[in-house]
């Protein structure tokens, strides 16, 4: 159940596409990638310094 392959992978992009369309999918990714790196930066103390730096 936890492997999986080229098939699976692409019918979940179909599935992806059908039910977001072309066009809001670059807006999700965008929004997805905003959010790992906010993610990254809290996990390594980084997202404190950034907005004490801001800030002055």
């Amino acid at each position: 159940m936890g492997k999986f392959g080229a098939f699976e992978i692409i019918l979940i992009l179909c599935v992806v596409l059908l039910l977001f369309g072309g066009k809001k999918i670059p807006e999700l990714m965008k929004g997805l990638g905003k959010g790992i790196k906010e993610f990254k930066d809290a996990s390594k103390g980084e997202g404190e310094t950034k907005a004490e730096e801001k800030n002055q």
